[in-house]
């Protein structure tokens, strides 16, 4: 059965994903994206035609109403987020802005739709909240479940954490039909070159010190973006309102193990001896606040969706390699004049 579906951050690495999956299947799709550093057109290439784009902000109540009412969805997937710590670090203002206020208008506006609904639309209709793992802070051993505190130590995982928050009282408060998903570290096809694995791809290719934070022995439970895209239509069509997910494969890589996989990757892809790319590996001055360990128990997610991961590390790592040396073009628009690949982050480390 078709259906309608609002993606906000539809032009977004995950959000763009999420909305070829969704276009896939059949149903009509309108994405509203702002079109910030982080979300460009060139992510929804050969579907754009068949999904209707909304540039507009999601802080702007009004328009994003205009257009709930236009596309009258059966379900809101929301995703529209800045993402990027380091850049949380150098200004927090944004994060603040989109991540919380931007929620709040959002949900204002659905629920308005919501209430006005038909009984039986009333009763299918969800609110899917796409968030982070950050959100539960530094793990020190063993897995978080759902019912974890909020311990966020960055700028973004604070307003993450609040976005969730925002989502889980209008839940308890007005009824309003939410379910959030809260995903491990994604990567992918189409992930912004700022990131982690893009950056170690993109300077590796270009022979470019490779810098790594700190020691490297951070650790992050890494997932392929299509198995997320998965949890998250799982989630759609059988979560539970009121109900948080955690989405991961439960199975940590440290970042310097994470940088020798790609670059072994890349020597095979390439046609070079292994070690070639890795000798650029270097490490660089840590990040301010830096989380030691990410780790989230998917368990909930496993046992109430029957959803499961299907790509091993290296399978995926090499899939996303392969990706990036078949689209080179891809990097160079995303990166004409809105990045240049300089680091992040950096302005607390002045001042300490």
């Amino acid at each position: 059965m078709t259906k309608a579906y609002l993606v906000t951050g539809g032009c977004g690495f995950i959000g763009s994903a999420l909305v070829r999956a969704l276009a896939s299947s059949g149903h009509r799709i309108c994405v509203v994206d702002c079109l910030s550093y982080a979300g460009h057109r060139a992510n929804l290439q050969g579907i754009s035609g068949i999904v209707d784009l909304e540039t507009i902000n999601i802080c702007d109540r009004m328009a994003v109403t205009a257009v709930i009412d236009k596309v009258k969805p059966d379900a809101i997937l929301h995703l529209a987020a800045e993402t990027h710590v380091d850049r949380s670090i150098d200004d927090a203002s944004p994060f603040v802005q989109t991540n919380i206020v931007g929620t709040h208008a959002l949900l204002e506006a659905a629920r308005n739709y919501w209430n006005h609904l038909a009984a039986k639309q009333k009763g299918a209709f969800r609110f899917i909240h796409v968030s982070t793992d950050e959100v539960y802070g530094s793990i020190d051993l063993g897995a978080v479940d759902e019912d974890a505190p909020y311990r966020p130590r960055s700028p973004y995982a604070a307003s993450k954490a609040a976005s969730n928050h925002l989502v889980r009282a209008w839940h308890t408060t007005y009824k309003f039909p939410t379910v959030t998903v809260l995903a491990s570290n994604n990567y992918g096809p189409r992930q912004h070159p700022e990131k982690l694995i893009p950056t170690i791809i993109r300077r590796a290719i270009s022979d470019q010190s490779i810098p790594i934070y700190g020691d490297g022995s951070n650790q992050r439970d890494w997932i392929y973006v299509d198995d997320n895209i998965s949890a998250i239509r799982a989630a759609l069509k059988r979560g539970e309102t009121g109900t948080a997910y955690n989405v991961g494969t439960m199975a940590l890589s440290s970042n310097i193990e994470i940088a020798q996989r790609v670059c072994a990757s890349l020597d095979e892809l390439r046609d070079q001896p292994l070690g070639t790319h890795a000798k650029n590996i270097s490490f660089v001055q840590d990040r301010p606040g830096h989380d030691w360990r990410y780790s989230v128990n998917a368990a909930r997610a496993q046992n109430q969706l029957g959803w499961a991961p299907t790509l091993s590390i290296d399978e995926g790592l090499k899939k996303t390699v392969k990706w990036y040396l078949d689209n080179t073009k891809w990097i160079e628009t995303v990166m004409e004049g809105r990045y240049h690949g300089s680091r992040l982050g950096l302005s607390t480390m002045s001042k300490t």
